[in-house]
């Protein structure tokens, strides 16, 4: 994850889920995923910062839950070391 301030007042999120010879089906999922747990956890709790996720190959077979424990791990450590 790769993350930076922004001067439009509010937060944003780019994916960047690469192939690793999965099916366009695999990586849609995951892109849903991940915007669901933007949406659900992340973007109203973000200050102002542009924030860049590339999926790694290990995010194909992960489950939701956990995918969502690893976002919210990382915010915390985040915002603890800031």
């Amino acid at each position: 994850m790769i993350w930076m301030d922004n001067s439009t007042g509010h937060a944003r999120m780019g994916l960047i889920v690469p192939k690793y010879q999965s099916t366009a089906v695999a990586r849609n999922r995951l892109r849903r995923r991940l915007r669901e747990i933007w949406r659900r956890e992340l973007h109203a709790h973000q200050p102002a910062w542009d924030l860049i996720i590339r999926a790694r190959r290990e995010a194909y077979g992960a489950r939701f839950d956990g995918l969502q424990a690893d976002l919210l791990a990382w915010r915390r450590s985040i915002l603890r070391a800031g």
